[in-house]
């Protein structure tokens, strides 16, 4: 059990480049797993699970919505627990279904999600009992149009994926593509206080009950974006640049400039929001960027990530 949070609940806090897990298994339930992380740390999730299970069967699979570094050990733990069922929100069971990664983002954005089975599907404003508790489940847009949070009220419990960090929320990635999100998130972010969550499990980072600071924190972000949505949009660049150095940890110049060119979310980012630019330079710009406050680091033939984000 993870500290001060109920009976049965294992959070198993990850890096960056992997989303949280969360384990729901009371002694006498189903063990479920929500959210698996990036397919680069589906070994090392498989053996958290094992460990944490003790030769308990993994009986149901959650996702909170589709990103990469929320699903991508699916396919790893579906092999490793042959009959486990998993469901994702219900606006994305069919694109899931029928593997269709154009709408999943996984090529737009310069990622990787092994394909895996889905069974069924995460459905909002219902109420599921998972790991022995009755958690609501809620549609929290903005971040991810099909996104859900879950709630447990009588602990006051909230997994609140990427709609609410402790310092933020996920980059809002339908407005990179022309469709205006920012509404979604205030949205999501008074549905959040309506619950008056206690405690608050986030999609990354740790787990924090100070929960009227971190709304207050991410509405005035939100202020601060909305005014100024090319702001938004070089931090949405300089998060997918970020994203792939922690994948590959080094990249040679020409492979970085390979995924740069072949990443289409990058070129849609340049072209709605700098378009007097081009992607090469716009791209050396924010990885300069990332060099100098020390994210990343650039030598003769290679690009290579630093610990600092």
């Amino acid at each position: 059990m993870s500290a001060g949070l109920p009976v049965g609940i294992t959070v198993f806090e990850r890096g960056w480049l992997s989303s949280n897990n969360i384990l729901l298994a009371g002694t006498d339930t189903d063990a479920v797993l929500i959210d698996s992380g990036y397919v680069t740390h589906a070994t090392q999730t498989v053996a958290l699970v094992e460990e944490a299970l003790g030769g308990r069967p993994l009986n149901l699979l959650l996702n909170t919505h589709l990103h990469s570094d929320h699903c991508g050990g699916n396919a790893a733990l579906q092999f490793r627990y042959q009959g486990v069922r998993t469901e994702v929100p219900e606006g994305e069971f069919a694109a899931v279904a029928s593997w269709r990664e154009e709408a999943l983002t996984y090529r737009a954005t310069g990622q990787h999600c092994p394909r895996f089975r889905v069974d069924g599907a995460l459905v909002a404003d219902t109420e599921r009992r998972l790991g022995g508790l009755l958690w609501q489940i809620h549609a929290a847009p903005g971040h991810d149009p099909q996104s859900v949070i879950l709630f447990e009220p009588i602990s006051g419990t909230l997994i609140s994926a990427d709609a609410l960090w402790e310092n933020g929320f996920g980059v809002v990635f339908p407005e990179l593509v022309g469709e205006p999100s920012f509404d979604d998130v205030a949205a999501t972010l008074d549905m959040i206080e309506s619950l008056a969550p206690r405690r608050i499990i986030p999609g990354h980072g740790r787990i924090f009950d100070e929960v009227a600071a971190a709304l207050d924190t991410a509405r005035k972000r939100l202020a601060r974006l909305a005014i100024d949505p090319q702001k938004h949009a070089r931090h949405a660049f300089k998060v997918l640049i970020k994203f792939k150095l922690l994948e590959q940890q080094t990249m040679s110049i020409d492979l970085w400039a390979a995924w740069r060119d072949a990443t289409p979310y990058l070129e849609t980012i340049r072209s709605r929001f700098f378009d007097d630019r081009n992607l090469q330079s716009l791209s050396d710009e924010i990885l300069d960027e990332l060099i100098i406050v020390g994210a990343a680091r650039r030598e003769r033939h290679c690009i290579s990530n630093s610990d600092r984000l």
